[in-house]
Order: C-alpha cells, then structure tokens, then sequence
C-alpha cells in the first residue's frame, strides 16, 4: 500500500519506520528543511516511562492560577482571546480530578513502557548514534518532606510494575559525582534505573537517513496546505510544490494538526504549550551530568547529550507563539549553575523555544476519524520522543490488519 505520513518529527519518521518495515510504500512530507527539527529538536532527551504522570492533575489548577502573578512555577497560564484556549482548558481542568488523574496516568504509562520495549527492537536491528545514557533517570529532592512525598507519588509507578528505588544523599552522590559540590542541598532522590537518554533530533535524522536509504522517499521543505476529500475518502493533500496522492494517508502535524483536520470537518483536541530549553557546550569543564536527572523541587530537567548538556524546564501555556527573550531561561540557567558550576560553559547557551502538542488527558490521538483511508498518529504532548515508538508500532499494526500488542482504546485520548 502506498502511504503518506504528513509530517517529519520524531512520530512521522517512527511512523514511516514501522510502515515500512510491514512492507508498505512510504512518502514523508516535512514543511521544515529537515526531520525533527521543530519539538523534537529542543525537548529534554527522556525516555522516561518511570516519570509518565498526567499532567492534568488536582494540583494543576492551583498552580496555574499562581503562575498569573508567580514567574516561576512549572506550569505557567498565558490568558489570551483566543477561544480554543479556553476550550482546551475547560477540557484540561474536566482531567484534574485524582480519579482521571490515575487513569490517565496509568493509561500513559502503558504506551510509554511499551515504546521503550519498541525502541530496543529498534535499536537492536539498527545502529543508530545519539548520545545515548542507560544509566537511569534520577529524579532528587532538596528536603525530606519532599522526597517522602515523591516516594508516595511514585508509588502510583511502583503499582504498575515501574522499577524503582530510593536513594540517601550519599546514593545519589554516589551515582552522580557532579551534584557532590551540592550534596548538602540534597536530602535523597528516586532512581529509575530503566529510564533513558538520548538526543532526540540525532535519533530522527539517524533513522530518517536509514529511510531514505530503503526506498522511503522524505520530501522536506514542503508545507501541506490542504487536505482534498470526496465523501469519506481522501483524495490527495495539496501541498507548496504540488498534489500528492496516496492510497492511505497517516497524520503526524502534531500542532499542525488541528488546523488541517478542521478543513475536513475534523475537531482535535490539541493544543500548544510552550517549553523551554537551553543546550550548553561542556567545551573543558571537568565535571559535567553524566546521568539525566530532574530537580523535582524546582522542575528543571537536565540530561547529557555528548559534548553538551541539555537544560528544559517551564510547560506555558501561551498559544503559538515560539518567541522568546533572555528572561525566560534565566531561572533553569541558574539552576543548572547552581547544581552542576563545573559542568558545562554556562556563558555560551544556545537559547530555543518550542510547542509540545497536548491534548486534555496527555495522550495521543491514534485511529480513524470520518474518513476510511486517514489515520492519526498525533498529541503527544511532553513525551513524544517516549511513546513515539509503541504509538509508531500500534498504528502500523492496525493499518496492516495486524492485531497490536494492545487495543489502541487502551492508552488513546
């Protein structure tokens, strides 16, 4: 069957993989002049099964509506006049509830634990560079009080078969040799000793060449401007440099995607949040992160990619807008300074903003809608990098006619 994934982030080239690995003809089509550069570039590098909460939590209405007067809080609220906003966010606060809370949790956490199984298949058929750590994710706390609460949060991972361990100051020390110049501010931390890192753009463009280099054709620079139908049937997507015509087509636009889907009488609930990032070069220093970790006290992530350290922190919900200033990293920044001094150049970041597709409940979006030859492979918000691969494999199974690991009703929005 010919196929047309529209879209080249990591979801559209992992999409494109597992087509064609079942034996189908596989077209990308990438507005951008290359694959994973827009939110796949600038995330934090986690496969992080083991930290795959909801968002939509009961302490998030609280902290959103401290974020209009507080700079920093995690999550950050933007009001604007624009109407999607408010109806994403009125479906965002019906999810806050503790019991849809757990389920929507349990739900991410199934899609995320089972991507990671599909990223090593990948990885053992392929070998594909990306500064990759298999060390574990650490996630530390500054007080007692806090790493007692982690642990009873963390609990809703352990009941799911999630490895985890807690560690003492000196086990954290001990695991992170960097953070022992501020050893004194940290009373202990969770391990997750499954969880991964990786450079997520490297991984994209690595298995997009493997693509290209099997019969996969990967059309960049090509914005699809619209999507043409008859009756419940695509017909071709029209795109800046012409018509093209499929015989199924698979959408992964992440925030492009309500867009399109609202020309063809399709609503989609996503919505942008807007994260932030700064990518500094290690360059001489001699004491740079040698595992992923997250201060869970001021929700700053920081992971090793090679020669550079990658700092995230900040989910703002403030439209489509990727603009930024100085201003806006100057709390991860000193974080990363204050945790690791001797671990990167902290005076040459490389400064980006990006927007995660988010739906209300934090999963994707995968399956038919009204028409019989268009699939969706889109939202998958703050951990796309993570559930790509199981929501790459799951949507590949269903279009063969092959039956998933799962029903995809099990872990979609």
């Amino acid at each position: 069957m010919q196929i047309a994934v529209l879209g080249g982030g990591i979801v559209g080239i992992t999409t494109a993989y597992e087509l064609m690995k079942q034996g189908h003809q596989v077209t990308v089509i990438e507005k951008n002049p290359g694959v994973a550069i827009e939110t796949s570039w600038g995330n934090a590098g986690m496969i992080a099964p083991g930290h795959s909460f909801a968002w939509s939590s009961p302490h998030a209405p609280l902290i959103l509506l401290k974020s209009l007067v507080l700079r920093n809080q995690s999550l950050r609220f933007k009001p604007s006049l624009d109407p999607r906003l408010w109806t994403w966010s009125l479906q965002f606060l019906t999810q806050c509830t503790a019991k849809r809370s757990e389920y929507n949790t349990v739900r991410k956490h199934k899609l995320a634990s089972y991507s990671q199984c599909i990223l090593h298949e990948t990885l053992a058929d392929l070998d594909l560079k990306f500064d990759r750590v298999t060390r574990g994710i650490l996630y530390f706390y500054r007080t007692q009080a806090r790493l007692d609460a982690g642990v009873d949060h963390m609990g809703i991972m352990a009941r799911l078969g999630q490895k985890i361990e807690v560690f003492d100051r000196n086990q954290v020390l001990a695991l992170e040799p960097s953070l022992r110049g501020v050893g004194h501010k940290i009373a202990g931390g969770i391990y997750c000793p499954t969880d991964e890192t990786g450079d997520c753009n490297k991984f994209g463009t690595a298995l997009a060449a493997h693509l290209g280099s099997n019969g996969v054709e990967i059309r960049t620079e090509e914005e699809i401007l619209e999507i043409e139908t008859s009756g419940d049937e695509i017909t071709a997507v029209r795109t800046s440099k012409g018509r093209v015509k499929a015989d199924l087509y698979v959408m992964c636009l992440a925030n492009g995607a309500p867009r399109l889907a609202r020309q063809i009488g399709v609503s989609l609930p996503i919505y942008p949040v807007k994260g932030y990032s700064l990518t500094i070069p290690i360059g001489t220093k001699k004491s740079p992160p040698t595992i992923g970790s997250v201060d869970e006290e001021n929700l700053v992530a920081i992971s090793p990619f090679g020669d550079r350290v990658r700092v995230t922190a900040t989910a703002e919900f403030a439209g489509y807008n990727t603009s930024y200033k100085p201003s806006d990293f100057e709390f991860m920044a000193a974080i990363a300074r204050e945790l690791y001094p001797d671990g990167a150049e902290h005076d040459k970041p490389q400064m980006w903003a990006g927007l995660r597709p988010m739906t209300p409940t934090n999963l994707p979006i995968i399956g038919k809608k009204k028409h019989r030859n268009l699939f969706y492979n889109t939202g998958h918000g703050h951990i796309g990098w993570t559930m790509s691969h199981g929501s790459a494999r799951l949507a590949a199974d269903v279009i063969s006619g092959r039956t998933p690991a799962f029903p995809i009703e099990q872990v979609v929005d």
